[in-house]
């Protein structure tokens, strides 16, 4: 599943070269010229990591992520500040506003790539594109399969999706409302219920193999994975 970036940078060239080395690494670049237009873009739906240039005009890249942090909605999505500022003094300022990283012009693409797969690794492994394995199920985001015990599964792309995030965050206890924020997205309104219809059908498909009690109901809370 390929990750939403936003680009939040005032000028032109940078703008396009971020955009540029996002989707050719696979992702997919969502493109704003300051804070009010990336607000915009927010406010329709959640993106899974901000590329975030400090000097924006109107209100600060700094002004936003202390903005982005305070909410509840915004707050955790990740975010690397961009910034030709290299004293030791503005990194600390960019981090204490709620920059996951910082990177500083000019940068290298490559470093850029590498420091969005590290903190996309760090706080949304589901965006990874590495293989999981737990309690017998292994998961390959890439050729999108599951192989569980030896056996393929054949699941359809919303149990596969529940299925990865479930993987890698095993043993944390998720409701309904968190499921969809997190498997369907913030910007999709379904009825809760869904995710009950999916997981029936996720279990059906793991019961085979004997790994459909991985997905445990907890009463009153929601759902958990757990291999233990």
């Amino acid at each position: 599943m390929a990750a939403n970036i936003l680009l939040v940078e005032d000028e032109p060239a940078i703008q396009e070269l971020l955009a540029f080395n996002v989707t050719q690494c696979g992702y997919r670049a969502i493109q704003a010229y300051d804070a009010a237009s990336a607000m915009s873009h927010i406010s329709r739906a959640l993106p899974d990591l901000i590329l975030l240039d400090w000097m924006l005009p109107g209100t600060s890249g700094v002004e936003l992520a202390r903005r982005l942090r305070a909410e509840q909605r915004t707050r955790n999505i990740p975010i690397i500040m961009l910034t030709a500022r290299t004293d030791e003094r503005d990194k600390i300022l960019g981090l204490e506003s709620g920059a996951d990283d910082y990177i500083t012009k000019p940068f290298s693409p490559r470093e850029l790539m590498a420091r969005i797969r590290a903190v996309l690794r760090r706080r949304m492994p589901q965006m990874s594109d590495e293989t999981v394995s737990a309690g017998g199920l292994e998961l390959s985001p890439t050729t999108h399969r599951v192989n569980a015990k030896g056996a393929m599964l054949d699941l359809g792309p919303t149990e596969f999706r529940l299925l990865h995030f479930f993987m890698t965050h095993a043993e944390r206890v998720y409701s309904r409302s968190q499921l969809l924020d997190q498997v369907w997205g913030d910007h999709v309104f379904v009825e809760e219920r869904t995710v009950d219809v999916h997981i029936r059908r996720l279990r059906q498909a793991l019961e085979p193999s004997g790994c459909d009690g991985l997905v445990q109901t907890v009463r009153g809370s929601g759902y958990r994975f757990s291999a233990s």
